[in-house]
């Protein structure tokens, strides 16, 4: 079964949002629908109602899902008793305005996450900023369910919500519980492979498609909330030992993330673990049982854990996320 993987890159799955706009054109070279609004590209998604699909080469429209399915040792290695499907889902999002207010539960929060479905625990990394850029991040401290509430009712929600101003480069954890949104910037986000999304507060808009709002859950949201989470900003990224023109930026018990920087080569993957590849700039080459596999800006890569460890050789300079799946059994 091994000699037919080789690394994986996937097409885009364009999502309709009415807060999007029409930047991820200049980010994606899949062209985006026509006259609307897309605010999120999902780049590896293994969910039944949007499975990714091999965009090159003999695999070249299988899906994620069929993948974990006939080679899940092949790329998953030492963790394939851990997952049945690929356990990160991976998006660039245009936040042409500012999403609504909403907050995600745990994995211990049973009873608010869909059978089959996880918490959702997320991250991202800025790629773009604009004059009406903020991030929401976490509460005020002082904030309560009860005043919480009131603001709701007044529509003072942002007040009670610990804001700043990103920019480009800044990377921010969102641990579940934490209440958040963002607009004016265009973001990379890796998640938990979870849908489960409680809306607090939608600013009091309308969705252009229905000319209704759109459906809070105000009650499950309140009860999702962990009201320790407050005045949430940027992480300090932390240089890697490990690897050369490296910074740590996420680690944690659903996934690390280093940012690598380079004009001369180095290398990526792991051995026996997969390795998911995000170009933000530039692009690079790996070559692997003697075939060229490129990445350009834009593209994310699957590099399988049969696989092992690549060299990748930058075209003049590269900036590149790599993501790793810690090594630890899920509950």
């Amino acid at each position: 079964m091994s000699n037919q993987i080789y690394p994986l890159k996937f097409d885009p799955i364009y999502q309709y949002r009415l807060w999007g706009g029409r930047k991820l054109a200049y980010l994606l070279s899949k062209p985006l629908p026509e006259n609307e609004p897309i605010g999120e590209a999902w780049l590896l998604s293994d969910r039944k109602d949007h499975a990714s699909k091999v965009s090159e080469g003999k695999l070249k429209g299988v899906t994620i899902t069929k993948l974990m399915e006939d080679f899940r040792y092949d790329i998953m290695g030492k963790m394939g008793n851990h997952f049945d499907h690929f356990p990160l889902l991976l998006k660039f999002l245009d936040c042409k305005e500012v999403l609504s207010v909403q907050v995600h539960p745990s994995d211990d929060q049973k009873e608010y996450i869909p059978k089959g479905d996880t918490g959702k625990t997320e991250a991202w990394v800025v790629l773009e900023t604009g004059e009406d850029s903020r991030i929401y991040a976490g509460l005020k401290r002082g904030t309560t369910k009860e005043n919480l509430l009131e603001s709701i009712q007044d529509k003072s929600v942002s007040n009670r919500i610990h804001s700043f101003v990103p920019k480009k480069g800044d990377a921010v954890f969102i641990h579940s519980g934490t209440v958040h949104t963002l607009g004016g910037t265009v973001v990379f986000e890796v998640q938990e492979n979870s849908d489960v999304t409680f809306r607090l507060y939608d600013w009091d808009r309308k969705d252009p498609k229905t000319g209704k709002p759109r459906d809070l859950q105000v009650e499950k949201a309140i009860a999702c909330i962990d009201f320790d989470q407050v005045d949430i900003g940027s992480v300090t990224p932390v240089k890697s030992h490990d690897l050369k023109n490296a910074e740590k930026l996420f680690d944690n018990e659903h996934f690390k993330l280093w940012r690598i920087k380079s004009k001369s080569e180095f290398i990526v993957g792991f051995k026996d673990e997969p390795a998911i590849l995000v170009c933000i700039e530039g692009k690079g080459i790996m070559k692997y049982n003697d075939t060229e596999y490129a990445i350009d800006k834009g593209e994310v890569m699957l590099l399988p854990a049969i696989i092992g460890p690549l060299g990748l050789h930058p075209s003049q300079g590269i900036t590149l996320l790599q993501i790793a799946i810690p090594d630890k059994k899920p509950n």
